[in-house]
């Protein structure tokens, strides 16, 4: 009872008050069917424990009875608005970076591990937000991250579009790349909290605000662990809810009429198409400063060094300066967007070259496989 006791309480009297009123507005309660349907379906046996070390096999193997438990304790936590905080603990596992020294804390990348029932629960309660999201239209259309039916591929299509347009009517699409620095890791909880509640019903704001809030994580080295920290910003990384809670924190990012805005997670592009560099770089500037303004509103940062500045055009042309807190955006000719290398002519040509490069370094990494001292079959090199 206690690990699902909504807190603060003042006195016995409040807090049987507030068990009360949870009947108001309840969440859908989970059955025993869907319960079973997402253990069966979508828990992975093999997937890294986390901080209680509860393996997503232990969980596969529970009998009827075990998951009927547990059945109770999740819809307890919808009916309370309360997350358990051992459902809250993350296990962090350094991973050495390739051709990073490992004496330099840069030269690691931070793997989180979460428990294996805080997923099961998440993924049960984004089942119950998504109508929600869809119904209000919470994601705007610019976005394509973390969406069934908008990959990357459709993204860089949409742009390519709009790009190859201003090149057949030989105007200019003055672009800007933007990076933005740690952006999963440094959402400001109380402007996220501040969203959730402008945007969903009360019953389900109250439930992520406690999701969020006092959360923790320690260090795994070998068998050693450091003491438990809290984490006073970011969405969860590892969660099934981390991206589609950043998608909401990010959703009313500003947007001008004369130019486009793409998005996918924190991948963000604005393009502008004008007669001219000037006009169109104008554009760009008066969309960035806007989007400048509202980064320092939520608390996020842009990395001007790694923002790239490009103008797609047919013409010989001096582009006009592109700026970010009075700092000048680096130009390019080239910029690579969600995997792909575009040109400031589009013609691909960069992007082939660097396909062809990279396929050159595989196939030799390969050659033992596939050169004449190999011992396999010429079937297996073939399919290979």
């Amino acid at each position: 009872y206690e690990t699902f006791q909504p807190l603060p309480v003042q006195t016995p009297e409040e807090n049987a008050t507030l068990i009360e009123k949870t009947d108001e507005l309840d969440i859908r309660p989970v059955t025993l069917k869907e319960l079973k349907d997402e253990i069966k379906g979508n828990i992975n046996p093999k997937k890294t424990p986390g901080y209680d070390l509860i393996t997503g096999r232990i969980v596969k193997e529970l009998p009827e009875k075990a998951i009927t438990k547990l059945l109770h304790i999740i819809n307890a936590t919808f009916r309370l608005r309360h997350v358990p905080s051992q459902w809250k603990v993350a296990e962090v596992i350094m991973i050495s970076k390739p051709g990073k020294s490992p004496n330099e804390k840069t030269g690691y990348r931070p793997i989180s591990l979460l428990p294996v029932l805080s997923k099961l629960f998440e993924k049960l309660l984004l089942k119950r937000l998504k109508p929600i999201i869809e119904d209000r239209k919470l994601i705007p259309d610019h976005q394509f991250g973390f969406r069934q039916r908008h990959s990357t591929l459709d993204q860089v299509h949409r742009i390519t579009n709009i790009i190859e347009k201003a090149l057949e009517g030989k105007k200019i699409c003055a672009s800007i790349f933007l990076d933005v620095a740690q952006a999963f890791d440094k959402v400001w909880h109380k402007g996220l909290e501040y969203k959730l509640h402008r945007d969903f019903p009360k019953q389900f704001y109250l439930l992520l605000k406690s999701y969020l809030a006092n959360r923790h994580f320690r260090v795994k080295q070998g068998d050693q662990y450091s003491v438990l920290k809290p984490i006073k910003a970011g969405v969860p990384q590892g969660s099934v809810l981390g991206p589609v809670l950043y998608l909401l924190y990010t959703r009313d990012l500003p947007q001008q009429e004369n130019t486009t805005v793409a998005t996918f997670a924190d991948d963000t592009a604005i393009l502008s198409v004008g007669d001219d560099a000037e006009t169109a770089t104008r554009n760009l500037q008066t969309s960035t400063n806007k989007v400048v303004n509202w980064t320092k509103m939520w608390r996020m940062k842009l990395n001007e060094t790694k923002s790239v500045h490009i103008s797609f055009t047919n013409r010989k042309i001096s582009a006009p300066e592109v700026e970010i807190n009075s700092n000048k955006i680096p130009y390019s000719d080239t910029v690579k967007y969600l995997g792909m290398h575009l040109d400031s002519k589009l013609n691909w040509k960069y992007h082939i070259e660097k396909k062809n490069q990279e396929l050159k370094i595989k196939f030799r990494k390969m050659y033992w496989l596939m050169g004449r001292n190999s011992h396999l079959s010429l079937h297996n090199k073939l399919l290979i």
